[in-house]
């Protein structure tokens, strides 16, 4: 069972260096709006993503080569759920696309998503999109010390679950730090009260996956691409948060995100 004393503190120069690693994580984000567009490719995306991370942050893409990623960024396309491989794959109009950037910068990670639409999207796909972004932020809203890795989950579950969506339960978030995937597992269903209590300086990612259908998901032959069974579409939403004496912070926070 995860104790408390399991999950990495950090201290204030390890926070530091995660809210430069944060903020750069955001910037790729902010930077490859404008390159999210009908007729383009997944691949060149990565290409923009890969250039942006490494020459003009002088930081490292975490996917790539990660247990055998192949690509520096994932890109999840509509029933993709999540790890989506950049490829030829053309984007067309009313598409909504994942776009998952984590970077490294002196050895800390800054792990965020966000949701593309290109051109207008259904009213499917923007309704998605939209239950995803609320359900990230209330599962944020009950970061504090003293709540439970439970509340985070309830919070996220019953609000997407009352929108007739629904949660995907095979992927969660993750602690994070000098490791890309630390503990605990922050999942993004459960019961109030239950799991480890937060303490400031935990530092976690919050990304519920939720599906306009039903929630079961599969695994692509690539062994990297989880999509919908139903091929219903999927949305998510990601930041990374530092829990403070007196609540959070979003780490990866921007304000070009809307």
């Amino acid at each position: 069972m995860l104790r408390a004393r399991d999950i990495p503190i950090k201290n204030a120069d390890d926070i530091e260096k995660m809210r430069t690693a944060g903020r750069l994580a955001a910037e790729v984000l902010d930077m490859i709006g404008e390159h999210v567009r009908a007729g383009v490719t997944t691949e060149e995306l990565n290409s923009i993503c890969h250039e942006h991370i490494t020459v003009k942050q002088g930081a490292i893409p975490a996917p790539l080569n990660y247990r055998g990623f192949p690509k520096s960024i994932c890109t999840s396309l509509n029933h993709q759920v999540c790890h989506g491989i950049p490829g030829d794959r053309v984007l067309k109009k009313k598409d909504i696309l994942n776009i998952d950037i984590t970077v490294i910068k002196d050895g800390y990670h800054g792990d965020t998503s966000r949701m593309f639409c290109v051109g207008e999207p259904t009213v499917i796909g923007r309704r998605v999109c939209d239950v995803a972004h609320e359900a990230l932020f209330r599962g944020i809203a009950v970061v504090r010390p003293g709540a439970t890795l439970g509340d985070i989950g309830h919070a996220i579950q019953v609000y997407a679950e009352g929108e007739r969506c629904s949660i995907v339960r095979e992927y969660c978030g993750h602690g994070i730090g000098k490791d890309f995937h630390e503990e605990p597992q922050v999942l993004h269903y459960g019961r109030q009260g239950e799991g480890v209590a937060l303490k400031a300086g935990m530092i976690f990612t919050i990304e519920p996956m939720v599906n306009a259908g039903k929630r079961h998901v599969k695994l692509l032959p690539d062994d990297w691409t989880v999509v919908t069974k139903d091929r219903s579409l999927s949305a998510q939403w990601e930041h990374t948060v530092l829990v403070t004496e007196s609540g959070s912070e979003l780490l990866t926070l921007s304000p070009a995100e809307h």
